[in-house]
């Protein structure tokens, strides 16, 4: 035990990949490719159990740390550590793995050990990018997660596959070229790859400006934020449900990650100067994709554009650089992991039986498939933030935090334009609900449509307990990660940097971590010490 617990997070990562070398190698059958895939995702999930019950919530920075020197004299190591941040992060990726690969038992039925591969070596990718604490580590796992999703979006997608696999290799490339030079940049001025030998930096304010732009790129074209979205959509319609469930739960969260983890705590005075200029973006962004949503004539387009909506709230939330707003920024990231993942789910399940997503195909369905339109009820409620269950409490936190920032010009503006995202969100899902679930059963190919399998509740049951659980006891989270965002914001709040456009200083609020405020260009020194 102690050789598993002593290295947990290499276990954690590599297991995945492990079992993918596994599958490959002697899998002959589809049927024992599903088996020994689920039971290696089930494996992952509980060796990450072992970080939740032993994170001590106490501290804020890494734990579980492993550190070996790799390359060039130590100047690049494998470091991985774990602080609340990449915990809940790592959570709720090992926790969707295994309902992934259950949800693909009748969906996917060419190529299933090669699939099935495909996305062990991806989840491997996913949880090392959470976890990796070296810069060219980081790199290595942020590019492998393109390679497995480009095959799975182009050899098990729909009719533009093609398309939309080149679309979204392209867009993420060419972000992550950008950063790379800022890497190379820092490495050069570090002398060390080690993220915290980048955090010592003392950069120049016009360096700042130019390496904050570069690493937001990359991030920006991951979440996607307006306008850099345009892949999303063909990316979730075209992509396989397990693809597209992985997309909308895990690989959108790796922008907004790096920008808490990287951008934000690197370019302390790059974050000060481009915040309100991001926030407007993060705005439109919330508005745009509710509006384009709600015209979407096709049930999974709808929920696609609905998560530009959603992650637009994250990005909001994160640049209003204050505690609740950054803490509501991660909770929103499992929220709309739990409940976007449940609605792609639960639209691949109507796709299975009928081979079409048109809203117009559809009504009544609930007379037809009654189980189902209650899970697909209570998804949605989850997605436009019902009180009570978990896409509330996000939300709610990222607006209040929004709305007392002191650094956002006409924050409180913002707030309330965010706020009608809320609103535009709530009518456009109910809308979609009623035309597809209610009114009379008109449509014949819709009549004597199966329920929901055993397979299928088993696979959706732990999404809705969740939303729930985290709905009413949302400190099981904040509780976890409150330190280690306080410590990601410390070099924001430490720095003093010049608000051009204002004639103000940005500068620490306290010792109590609780954000940033703004003091008058001739602060007085007692505010100052």
């Amino acid at each position: 035990m102690s050789m598993i617990t002593d290295h947990i997070l290499t276990w954690v990562t590599f297991v995945p990949l492990l079992g993918a070398v596994a599958l490959w190698a002697v899998a002959r059958r589809d049927l024992h490719a599903r088996i020994l895939a689920l039971a290696v995702a089930l494996v992952d999930f509980v060796l990450s159990l072992h970080l939740w019950f032993h994170f001590d919530a106490g501290r804020g920075d890494d734990q579980f740390v492993e550190r070996i020197a790799w390359l060039w004299n130590g100047k690049v190591s494998y470091h991985l550590g774990c602080d609340g941040i990449s915990l809940v992060l790592v959570m709720l990726t090992t926790f969707l793995g295994p309902l992934i690969i259950l949800s693909t038992w009748r969906a996917i039925t060419s190529r299933v050990r090669e699939f099935l591969g495909f996305f062990l070596v991806l989840q491997t990718a996913m949880l090392g990018t959470f976890l990796a604490r070296d810069m060219l580590l980081f790199y290595v796992f942020w590019e492998a997660m393109l390679i497995p999703m480009y095959f799975i979006i182009g050899i098990w997608g729909g009719q533009r596959r093609i398309y939309a696999a080149v679309k979204f290799f392209i867009f993420t490339m060419v972000g992550s070229v950008f950063m790379l030079v800022g890497i190379l940049y820092l490495y050069f001025q570090a002398g060390s790859m080690e993220l915290t030998s980048f955090l010592n930096l003392d950069l120049p304010h016009q360096a700042q400006l130019w390496l904050f732009a570069a690493f937001f790129l990359a991030f920006a074209i991951k979440v996607p934020v307006f306008p850099l979205h345009t892949w999303l959509p063909d990316a979730h319609v075209e992509a396989p449900t397990a693809g597209s469930v992985v997309l909308a739960g895990v690989l959108l969260k790796m922008g907004t990650y790096g920008m808490l983890r990287f951008a934000m705590p690197l370019f302390p005075e790059g974050v000060a100067y481009f915040a309100p200029a991001v926030s407007i973006l993060a705005v439109i962004g919330i508005i745009y994709g509710a509006l384009v949503a709600m015209v979407q004539p096709d049930i999974k387009k709808l929920v696609a554009y609905s998560s530009v909506s959603h992650l637009g709230f994250v990005v909001l939330g994160l640049f209003s650089l204050t505690t609740l707003g950054v803490t509501g920024g991660l909770f929103q990231m499992l929220a709309h992991g739990l409940s976007t993942g449940a609605l792609f789910l639960l639209v691949g399940v109507i796709y299975e039986r009928r081979h079409t997503r048109l809203i117009s195909d559809f009504g009544g369905l609930a007379h037809a498939m009654p189980l189902y339109a209650t899970f697909f009820m209570i998804a949605t409620l989850a997605s436009i933030g019902l009180p009570g269950m978990a896409g509330f409490v996000g939300e709610f936190t990222i607006l209040l935090g929004t709305f007392s920032s002191p650094l956002l010009h006409g924050s409180r503006v913002m707030a309330v334009l965010a706020a009608s995202g809320v609103v535009l969100g709530a009518f456009y899902m109910l809308w979609m609900v009623q035309r597809v679930f209610f009114g009379r059963l008109s449509n014949d190919a819709n009549r004597g449509l199966p329920d929901l399998s055993l397979r299928e509740v088993l696979v959706l049951v732990p999404l809705l307990i969740f939303m729930f659980v985290l709905g009413v006891h949302p400190g099981m989270i904040f509780d976890k990660v409150e330190l280690s965002i306080e410590k990601v914001l410390t070099p924001l709040a430490a720095q003093v940097a010049t608000a051009e456009e204002t004639g103000h200083v940005l500068i620490t609020a306290g010792d109590d971590g609780s954000g940033i405020k703004l003091l008058g260009a001739n602060p007085k020194a007692e505010d100052l010490r």
